[in-house]
């Protein structure tokens, strides 16, 4: 299953993974490289709830890290 919410150019999509039943998020940039990647959830409200989070502090520099490869 896959579902997408938000206004944003960028697009969430959430999904329940067949393989072990928790529920994921991403976030798709508008080239729709992937820009953020979520932990698993027990169930699709809480993984909703993460988007959520996103939403709501991504303009909030501290809560996020930055990571180089």
């Amino acid at each position: 299953m896959l579902g997408g919410i938000g206004n944003m150019v960028e697009k969430f999509e959430y999904w329940e993974s067949k393989k072990d039943g928790q529920w994921y998020f991403h976030l798709k940039a508008t080239n729709g490289e992937i820009i953020a990647q979520s932990q698993g959830y027990t169930t699709k409200e809480n993984c909703i709830t993460g988007m959520d989070s996103i939403k709501n502090n991504a303009n909030t520099a501290e809560y996020f890290e930055t990571v180089e490869e």
